[in-house]
């Protein structure tokens, strides 16, 4: 990829050691070289002066730098104004080792004599060499080839290679000139802009492909329990954020479901995240389970994790292949909420909560026998969906808070992913607009 030139200062051309050249104004390009306006010059804090970038041309004068072998000797270049009636500039460079040092960022075209020589190579070897070298050397401005009249063929293939015109030496006057500068220039512009565009859809369908595979399958083949997931990043337009989540179905009937929040919100985090879930579904696999399981994923954390002092919460709950109790484990996360027939829904227990994994080299985390009964709704959720506002004062809803509101839409007969995606809207309601934090809730439901 070429490397985009170093700003650099305006040059005039006595200081490149150029000869004199036609000019706006009908002096020579040494003089509008020199004609910067105060407003396209800046001055650092050590008090040196530099050009200023200006990407609206509307408001500035356009600069042509013309690279031609004997600019003195053949005035091509007549008086041209620019659309608004200002004078464009211009600066000549007899070689390209000269156009390098005068290719500053307030040069808007380049005009290219496409019978100049290029560094290493014949014109039986490539007779648009010239114009590739000024290609990659600038590849961010726009273009002008210059030929003669009788090679029109040359001109068209200067386009087809990247030029956003050409022009013919002896047809030039400077009313053709100026409007060719000017549709160069925003036809490079318009170039630029879709190019960045497509750049950009492209980028954002790649990294949709990517969040969408990397969310979990569950895999709860054979198992009688049903499974519902509402998942929602806080980062904006993001598929995934730093909460993680999985269930899983082992050969003995077990159901294993997790549900983990990484601190943070970036794309970083949300990668770590993914390597957990994706650590802890090959340990349950493999027959892990409770402390044994979460000292392990401390491990892979610890590695995985771009600074020390970032940590993940996690809630791990194994359901015995009958369904009628389960093994629950936290680490630094909210307990689940049980609902059944009959009875207010509830948090499970969390007073053996563990520390987040990360925070404690060598911690425990206990593991608790919980009794679910014959009907049961298990929730695991991040503290994303509990941390929001009420109102516009600041109030969170909280566990106690979102427990009664489950109780109501259970009572209203709400399942599933209904019940979850009422949750989550209740939530965003009442925190007055959009959650800033990662929302993960999954919902296991055991019906006889």
């Amino acid at each position: 990829m070429p490397v985009p030139i170093p700003r650099q200062r305006a040059i005039p051309a006595v200081e490149s050691g150029q000869a004199q050249a036609a000019s706006p104004r009908g002096g020579s390009a040494e003089e509008s070289a020199k004609d910067a306006s105060p407003a396209s010059r800046t001055q650092d804090t050590a008090g040196n002066t530099t050009d200023k970038v200006e990407n609206n041309t509307a408001h500035t004068n356009l600069t042509l730098l013309l690279i031609e072998d004997d600019p003195a000797g053949s005035p091509i270049v007549p008086d041209m104004l620019d659309q608004a009636g200002k004078p464009i500039r211009v600066r000549t460079a007899r070689n390209l080792t000269e156009a390098g040092r005068l290719l500053t960022d307030d040069v808007h075209c380049i005009l290219l004599d496409l019978a100049l020589p290029a560094p290493g190579h014949s014109d039986s070897e490539d007779e648009l060499a010239v114009l590739r070298h000024v290609l990659e050397l600038a590849p961010r401005h726009a273009v002008l080839a210059l030929t003669a009249s009788g090679d029109a063929e040359r001109g068209a293939e200067a386009v087809r290679v990247g030029a956003q015109d050409y022009l013919f030496r002896d047809e030039l006057d400077g009313r053709l000139l100026s409007r060719a500068i000017r549709y160069a220039v925003e036809r490079k512009r318009s170039e630029s802009a879709e190019r960045r565009l497509a750049e950009g859809r492209l980028r954002a369908q790649e990294n949709r492909r990517l969040e969408r595979g990397l969310l979990p399958t569950p895999l709860l083949e054979g198992s009688t329990l049903r499974f519902a997931a509402r998942y929602r990043p806080g980062r904006s337009r993001a598929l995934l954020g730093g909460d993680f989540y999985d269930v899983v179905r082992t050969p003995d009937g077990t159901v294993h479901a997790m549900i983990g929040d990484v601190c943070g919100h970036g794309p970083d985090e949300a990668a770590l995240g993914v390597e957990l879930r994706i650590a802890w579904r090959a340990l349950t696999l493999a027959g892990l389970c409770g402390d044994q399981l979460l000292g392990t994923l401390q491990q892979v954390l610890e590695h995985e994790r771009a600074d020390d002092e970032i940590f993940a919460t996690l809630c791990t709950v194994d359901i015995a292949p009958d369904g009628r109790r389960a093994g629950l484990c936290l680490a630094g996360h909210p307990s689940p909420l049980l609902a059944r027939p009959g009875k207010p829904a509830r948090l499970l227990p969390y007073d053996n909560n563990g520390p987040a994994l990360g925070l404690l080299p060598g911690a425990r985390w206990p593991r608790m026998q919980v009794e679910l009964g014959a009907e049961w709704s298990l929730m695991l959720y991040t503290d994303g969906l509990i941390e929001g506002h009420i109102g516009q004062g600041r109030e969170r809803l909280g566990q106690d808070g979102m427990t009664e509101m489950v109780r109501r839409q259970f009572a209203e007969g709400l399942r599933g992913e209904q019940l979850l995606r009422a949750a989550v809207n209740e939530v965003r309601d009442l925190n007055g607009g959009e959650l800033t934090d990662d929302v993960a809730v999954l919902l296991l439901d055991r019906v006889p």
